[in-house]
């Protein structure tokens, strides 16, 4: 045999020697390690490290586990981005939606998110569609967390999805999708009481839910707070819109007759009078009362005027609306001004035609065929000199039942005592002074308690 025949059979033994090491490693579980670079017309991979010791595959594509950095950090082309890193992705939390239906609208609030690991919330799309599972029509939100959807359709059935956006308004998070169908109202006229009566109110009680409680909602002040009380207590406060509109529940109840209160506060601190009604609830119902009208602030801007010189009546209610201001005398007189943008109206009264003496003024609102109660009253003395009004003093002139300056338990615990008694002499005095002055006690001296209340 020839050198060259047995170099021949050598290299055909090598060989073969080489493709069954190769179908061994390839077949039987071994393990083989690819680097090669990989290059398209978009992009390249530069030294990746692929394990071939298990992958996936379809009819569509192969997947090879891959080890890659383990620190954050990105690439970018003109085509894509690829971004890796153990912690390059951080984690938002997804927001929990609740819904109140309405007379053609409904109120959507849910659960703020919070972003970890570098994510923040920057606002909220909320999708909408008459279809479970879309495709939604997306309306974009600030940072907040509820909206009321209007020009709805009673008896049919919405779905929801609330988005998170991040700082750049991409979205990073969706919630689960709900579903409600808004329901005509029920006219039932809630009746007036502590001093603020009136002012509209529409309650509608909708379809059975696993909730029991109340909506509230209607006008205030732009921007205004505006806080409801149960039973003399306060249950819950909110801020109305620019719009002056403002719609809050209260949940969680259990079933029951309550007296209910609403009042807003004004932007220089002022407190309306109080709207009140009574509510029956059943269980598993959310009563919702709407169409609410906060009656307007007042306030003077001297406590004494001098007979022919102006005093200026002020306050704020909704944008727009016409305010009549009474201004009480011997012939009561009646002066109607319009609202600025902001809610605010003024009026500069010419005292000459008012006799000297104590005098006192009022108003109300008139907005879109809607009218409020009166608001507070407010006393002034025509005379011979200008004395500027004053901002009130550290002692509240009602509610302070122990004069301490002070509205807070010890005044609750005296009325307490004479809740549904005979008031002897003595209390009558102070009754009459600094509550409701009807001779007895009862929730709405309760309700002006918590007006005042310093706490």
């Amino acid at each position: 045999m020839t050198s060259k025949n047995m170099y021949l059979k050598k290299s055909q033994k090598l060989l073969l020697v080489c493709f069954l090491s190769f179908f061994c490693i390839l077949f039987l579980g071994a393990k083989i390690v690819y680097s090669d670079e990989y290059t398209t017309t978009n992009f390249k991979v530069l030294d990746p490290v692929m394990d071939a010791g298990g992958f996936g595959s379809s009819a569509s594509f192969n997947l090879f586990g891959v080890i890659s950095q383990i620190s954050n950090g990105s690439s970018v082309s003109t085509s894509f981005g690829d971004n890796a890193g153990f912690l390059y992705f951080p984690y938002v939390s997804t927001p929990v939606v609740s819904t109140t239906a309405g007379d053609s609208q409904l109120t959507l609030s849910w659960t703020t998110s919070t972003g970890y690991l570098g994510w923040t919330t920057s606002g909220y799309n909320i999708g909408q569609s008459a279809i479970s599972g879309g495709p939604y029509s997306y309306v974009s939100l600030g940072d907040v967390t509820s909206s009321v959807r209007t020009g709805l359709t009673n008896g049919v059935i919405y779905y929801f999805v609330v988005a998170v956006k991040d700082a750049l308004g991409n979205v990073i998070a969706t919630s689960s999708e709900v579903s409600v169908t808004p329901v005509a109202a029920v006219v039932v006229p809630p009746s007036g009481g502590g001093g603020g009566g009136g002012g509209g109110g529409t309650i509608t009680p909708p379809p059975a839910t696993s909730q029991t409680g109340v909506v509230f909602s209607g006008r205030a002040y732009p921007l205004s707070k505006v806080a409801i009380l149960k039973d003399a207590q306060l249950a819950v406060t909110t801020i109305a819109g620019p719009d002056s509109n403002f719609k809050v529940t209260l949940s969680g109840l259990s079933a029951g007759n309550y007296n209910f209160a609403v009042y807003g506060e004004d932007k220089n601190g002022i407190r309306s009078s109080l709207f009140t009604f009574p509510i029956m609830i059943t269980s598993g119902v959310m009563v919702e009362v709407s169409g609410i009208f906060i009656a307007p602030t007042i306030a003077v801007d001297k406590s004494e005027v001098k007979r022919g010189d102006n005093i200026a009546i002020f306050g704020q209610s909704t944008p727009a609306s016409e305010v009549t201001i009474r201004v009480n005398s011997a012939e009561e007189h009646f002066i109607k001004k319009t609202s600025d943008a902001g809610g605010v109206y003024l009026l500069n009264f010419d005292t000459s035609v008012l006799e000297m003496g104590k005098h006192d003024t009022k108003s109300k609102s008139a907005f879109g065929g809607e009218i409020s109660a009166f608001s507070k009253v407010v006393g002034f003395i025509v005379g011979t000199k200008n004395v500027a009004a004053v901002a009130s003093a550290s002692c509240p002139n009602k509610a302070d039942l122990n004069s301490d300056c002070s509205v807070n338990l010890v005044d609750f615990s005296i009325a307490a005592y004479w809740y549904k008694r005979p008031l002897s002499a003595a209390f009558k005095v102070i009754e009459k002074a600094k509550l409701n002055g009807d001779g007895k006690l009862d929730l709405i001296d309760f309700s002006i308690m918590a007006y005042y209340w310093t706490g």
